[in-house]
């Protein structure tokens, strides 16, 4: 199964993203959004900057 972007109301009542991996793992999550739109916004972004984004080791 191909991963997937959850979108989820936390207890505070803000709106949240994590992303999961086939094996339900969560691998990210993203910040508190005021809005769902936002956070499905905040989704949109990560997926826009991953497609291209290079692997840079860092000492």
């Amino acid at each position: 199964m191909a991963g997937k972007f959850e979108v989820y109301e936390d207890k505070a009542g803000k709106f949240r993203w994590r992303l999961k991996a086939g094996n339900g793992e969560i691998v990210a999550s993203g910040e508190a959004y005021e809005s769902k739109r936002a956070a499905i916004k905040g989704t949109e972004s990560v997926q826009r900057a991953a497609a291209d984004a290079a692997v840079v080791e860092v000492d």
